[in-house]
């Protein structure tokens, strides 16, 4: 039976709490294999991710009369997601057991459940992904689309280590501030306060984290000026470590006839006492605040991802073409730099029938060549209109353009003009496929220096059986 110290061998898993172990334990189905057994055909519906406890699988491919062997997963190894990441609904390799096998199985609601509430997982999983499409780009033109995920998983755990960072700097910080706390109440407490007083002070607390909330940054030399000036009227007034505190007072807009009223309405010797409360209540919460943001935005970047695999949906589905634009904005936020300008000229669209994650494949692809072609600095400019029962989508750019000469070659596969290991001349090919044999729209290109355009026209309604 499998419990909590055999998912702890795992690393994926080796920051995780007792709590979520036990979970990911209750959640999953136990399969053993033996050496010859089948853990996965390909074809076979892509429901579910595995965690090896023990064994070992080797993962292959049919490549016309022969079985091409893409990887071996051993003891204490996560698989199974890139199917899953990718939006696919079938894997399309085969798992055979060449060592007696004990694995863990993961429904992908659970494995999407894992990945919102356990932002490590999720950072590693991305990390882990990242590297295997890398091994996989060259084998065929169905794994370019692996690829470019690949790629964007890369990005993604870059984007979650900044949020991730917020998140441990401020639990490390609250961790320091706590426990001060119950001392700076027991001073305050040993204060000779009346009831008018106490009363005041309540007020008071309430009134400073109503400012923080308000708060707008300020610029670093006026925040340096106003802290400057703050921590000679605390030296004046004999409050020790005035320093400490002027940061943090400042930064709510108290300045130095705000602590004179204060002065006004407790005795003055009582007011480093005050402050410091006052200092640490605000730090508290500005911590709070820092950690309620970078697990929002891990949940932003896990929704994202999500929506851009169309995970869990039919393969042909309705969809909206402008939430696939702003999903693959998402998902490549990591690689705009931040000289270039995004233009959005959205009209009025229809719903279209679509394989929503193939979509998302041809706007990662144009968006991806675009910034290619500005390089640092430059525009991008999406525009969006219906044309009766067609609806166009345009991205333009406004970098060095497609020489003449070439742009009859840019769909056909392999063809590329980027040097060797920077492009395999499959994104356009891809582009070209999934709109004008999928979709049975039509794909064109408009390019001269400064002025690039590439125009997509999809069908509201797609014979899924053509």
């Amino acid at each position: 039976m499998l419990n909590i110290e055999d998912l702890k061998q795992v690393e994926l898993f080796s920051t995780l709490t007792d709590d979520q172990l036990r979970w990911i334990c209750e959640q999953g189905k136990e399969v053993w294999l033996q050496p010859g057994d089948y853990h996965r055909h390909t074809g076979d519906p892509a429901e579910q991710v595995f965690i090896m406890i023990d064994g070992e699988v080797q993962i292959t491919q049919p490549v016309g009369t022969q079985e091409i062997v893409l990887v071996t997963y051993g003891a204490k190894t996560f698989f199974g997601e890139l199917p899953i990441l990718t939006g696919e609904t079938t894997y399309w390799a085969c798992g055979k057991a060449v060592q007696p096998c004990h694995i863990l199985e993961l429904d992908k609601d659970k494995f999407w459940q894992m990945l919102a509430t356990m932002p490590s997982v999720t950072t590693s999983i991305l990390q882990t992904m990242a590297q295997r499409v890398q091994e996989l780009q060259s084998m065929s033109q169905q794994r370019e689309k692996l690829a470019a995920l690949g790629t964007m998983a890369a990005g993604l755990s870059h984007e979650m280590n900044n949020p991730m960072a917020a998140v441990r700097r401020g639990i490390g910080e609250l961790q320091k501030l706590f426990p001060q706390l119950p001392s700076l109440v027991l001073q305050l407490s040993q204060q000779q306060f009346n009831q008018e007083q106490v009363e005041y002070l309540i007020s008071l607390q309430t009134e400073v984290i109503e400012r923080q909330k308000r708060a707008t940054q300020l610029a670093p030399l006026a925040q340096c000026d106003l802290e400057d000036n703050l921590i000679d009227w605390l030296d004046d007034n004999n409050v020790n470590d005035g320093w400490k505190l002027a940061s943090t007072l400042v930064s709510v807009g108290l300045k130095e006839k705000d602590l004179e009223k204060i002065t006004q309405k407790v005795p003055t010797e009582s007011l480093g006492d005050i402050l410091a409360w006052l200092e640490a209540t605000l730090a508290g919460l500005g911590l709070l605040s820092e950690l309620e943001e970078g697990s929002n935005r891990v949940s932003e970047l896990v929704k994202a991802l999500q929506d851009y695999s169309y995970m869990d949906r039919a393969p042909v589905q309705e969809v909206n073409v402008h939430d696939g634009l702003e999903s693959t904005l998402t998902m490549m936020q990591y690689k705009l730099p931040k000289g270039v300008i995004i233009n959005r000229n959205y009209g009025n669209l229809p719903r279209i029938s679509a394989y929503g994650s193939e979509l998302n494949q041809v706007w990662t692809n144009l968006i991806d060549n675009a910034i290619d072609a500005i390089g640092n600095q430059g525009e991008i400019t999406i525009r969006t209109k219906c044309e009766n029962d067609i609806v166009l989508i345009e991205i333009a750019d406004n970098g060095h353009g497609i020489p003449t000469e070439i742009q009859s070659r840019i769909f056909e596969p392999f063809f590329t003009t980027k040097s060797v290991g920077q492009g395999k001349g499959l994104g356009l090919d891809i582009v070209y496929r999934t709109v004008v044999s999928k979709h049975k729209g039509d794909v064109r290109v408009n390019s001269s220096p400064g002025n690039t355009c590439f125009q997509v026209r999809l069908p509201v309604e797609i014979k899924t059986g053509d």
